[in-house]
């Protein structure tokens, strides 16, 4: 090697070596790391759509919301006005419409808060059904809802209004109203 490659080599080093104490001194290096603040969303969608498959492939649930939101710490996915379809073979789907929407970090639990409603439109050898809640916990895998709040059930011209309530969305389908069940019912 000669003298020439030599000082080329130590000038570079020289000018490392100012540049890192430079980078020190100006805490350039402080952006680099910067604490991550501890409930921070990792990613986030707006129109967010998911569907769910059954094992014969025919769609078994779908949901939109028009933004979701999930968190690195703790696994939830927050969505705001969230609508939750789930499809039955023969009948209209229950579409269920809340404020806002929590999804535990496994996917099994979802909270909806705030004034939820539960629908499904009338079809040939179905009624239809309207249901008036809030704070309903839904358990997607396995369709059903629960909430301990005031429940009210429209299904034309009768209503039945109770507290808490429990459904399964799936086949066979199943409703119960569990206190202070009132109800008015009008017959032909």
């Amino acid at each position: 090697m000669s003298l020439r490659e030599s000082k080329l080599y130590i000038y570079l080093v020289v000018i490392a070596l100012i540049s890192g104490w430079l980078v020190k001194l100006t805490d350039f290096d402080e952006i680099f790391h910067t604490q991550v603040p501890v409930h921070s969303p990792d990613y986030f969608s707006s129109n967010y759509t998911k569907w769910e498959m059954s094992d014969l492939g025919t769609l078994k649930s779908k949901v939109l919301a028009d933004k979701m939101t999930h968190y690195s710490d703790d696994g939830t996915t927050h969505m705001v006005n969230p609508i939750m379809f789930f499809y039955n073979e023969k009948t209209p789907p229950w579409v269920i419409n809340s404020e806002t929407g929590i999804l535990s970090s496994d996917g099994k639990d979802l909270l909806l808060n705030g004034k939820v409603i539960v629908n499904r439109e009338k079809a040939e050898g179905v009624a239809q059904l309207t249901i008036n809640t809030s704070e309903l916990k839904v358990k997607p895998e396995t369709s059903y809802a629960e909430t301990d709040q005031w429940a009210e059930l429209i299904s034309p011209p009768n209503t039945t209004t109770g507290t808490g309530m429990k459904m399964t969305f799936a086949q066979p389908i199943h409703l119960q109203l569990l206190a202070n069940v009132k109800g008015k019912y009008e017959t032909k």
